[in-house]
């Protein structure tokens, strides 16, 4: 990649559309509109243009021209914005013409956004967020990423790093400078500082255990005997018939997966075999399938059958836990009686009466599944690190601080604390990093 070449791209979706953006930056961009025959408009004011194929003449497009000088661009370069009518041909025949213009050439995945970091207009973790808001799929991804975008997790590494440096500063005087008059009770306030700095660090780290719930969802076990209405309660929360109903038991034979967002938060809901011994095969790879994502799930949902209630069945009990959300369907044949006396297992939380096919006590559900779904899924925190990467980077600068609390001697001190800086910057961007570059901004779109 060349940071120097001037490229452009389609920065809007692919495909056809009401309208497409055409970005242009580098120190050429602003000379693409006279061979487009497109007179400069005034920064930052929007411009109606005609704009001419350079090489035969022909009309591309009556579009829109936006102009934006350096530094006060997204990339920190000249840039340029073609707004297009978004039909493929018109795309196609701009894009081609820019192509063949001496000294452009079109932008590598992030490309822009890995221009605008290095001329100092983002960190790492803001230029992460963009590529998290493109791709977030619900209302908690994009809080979380539009949050990072606003300098949160720069905020936080920046006061960090600040403190590091200070400490770095104290020990390289112990070190310079030993015979000079230093307070005796230095290598104290040091460890000290340096305990202080490990509590903060872990509080984030222990906050981001829900990383991997944020990004690809809260995985949602249901389980039960056969026959107990599993399967209709999947497509009651999918509005649709994503699973087969059907009265005969072991229908469900393997885990069914849907795709939900609860209250802004993306959910994996499976549903699962019914849980019983058989003979045959197939339907028992499916029940031990189904004890694997019993096990494996984040939240669990129990349904039993109210036909045998109060007999409960057992493979099902023994799987769940107090954090189960638990519910005897069939609910309009019970008797209105052992319905309001019902004693389960006073370990559990309230045991749900519900009915999947009249809708008995269907809302007063799904309200605990929403409530229980918000209370794992707290991504309340201002500086939750949002990648694995960050994570991966900040543990080791926890491990490097912890290092130097137990090291011997004041150079072996100021070189574990050297590591977690290092360890620190990487997540930000303040360090030698080409390598580490390459491997984030490949994965964004053409286009940003």
């Amino acid at each position: 990649m060349h940071e120097t070449d001037t490229i452009f791209a389609l920065s809007s979706g692919t495909g056809r559309s009401g309208v497409a953006v055409v970005r242009i930056s580098g120190s050429k961009a602003r000379k693409v509109l006279g061979h487009f025959n497109v007179t400069e408009p005034e920064e930052r004011k929007i411009s109606s243009a005609k704009i001419v194929n350079p090489f035969n003449g022909n009309v591309l497009d009556y579009c829109l021209v936006i102009v934006f000088l350096a530094p006060r661009s997204y990339t920190g370069e000249d840039v340029v914005e073609f707004h297009l009518h978004g039909g493929t041909g018109v795309v196609k025949g701009v894009l081609d013409s820019l192509a063949d213009i001496d000294g452009l050439r079109l932008a590598e995945p992030g490309e822009f956004t890995k221009r605008a970091f290095l001329s100092g207009k983002l960190d790492l973790t803001q230029a992460e967020a963009i590529a998290d808001l493109i791709d977030a799929q619900t209302q908690a991804q994009v809080s979380n990423a539009l949050n990072q975008m606003s300098g949160s997790l720069k905020i936080r590494c920046s006061a960090w790093r600040s403190e590091i440096i200070s400490i770095l500063a104290r020990l390289e005087a112990l070190i310079d400078f030993p015979e000079d008059d230093l307070p005796e009770k230095l290598q104290l306030e040091i460890t000290k500082q340096i305990e202080r700095l490990l509590v903060d660090i872990n509080n984030v780290l222990n906050k981001s255990q829900s990383l991997d719930v944020l990004r690809n969802g809260l995985s949602v076990g249901i389980i039960g005997p056969p026959n107990s209405g599993k399967s209709s309660f999947l497509n009651l929360l999918a509005e649709r018939e994503a699973a087969i109903v059907s009265e005969i038991p072991g229908t469900t034979r393997d885990v069914i997966e849907v795709h939900l967002e609860i209250d802004g938060n993306l959910v994996i809901l499976s549903d699962t075999a019914g849980l019983r011994n058989t003979p045959d095969k197939i339907e028992s790879e499916g029940v031990s399938r189904a004890i694997s994502t019993a096990k494996s799930a984040d939240l669990l949902i129990a349904i039993f059958d109210g036909s045998y209630y109060p007999e409960l069945d057992s493979k099902t009990k023994n799987l769940i836990s107090n954090d189960t959300l638990v519910a005897v369907n069939k609910a309009d044949l019970l008797d209105q009686n052992r319905e309001e006396e019902h004693i389960f297992d006073t370990s559990l939380d309230r045991i749900h009466f519900i009915s999947v096919k009249s809708g008995f006590g269907i809302n007063n559900f799904l309200d605990s599944i929403t409530k229980k779904v918000n209370m794992i899924c707290d991504f309340s925190s201002d500086s939750l690190l949002s990648r694995v990467r960050h994570k991966t980077c900040l543990t080791e600068c926890k491990e490097s601080l912890e290092m130097s609390l137990t090291s011997d001697t004041i150079d072996l001190i100021a070189e574990d604390v050297r590591n977690a800086l290092r360890s620190l910057g990487r997540i930000t961007g303040n360090v030698d990093i080409d390598e580490l570059l390459d491997a984030i901004f490949k994965d964004f779109c053409i286009g940003k």
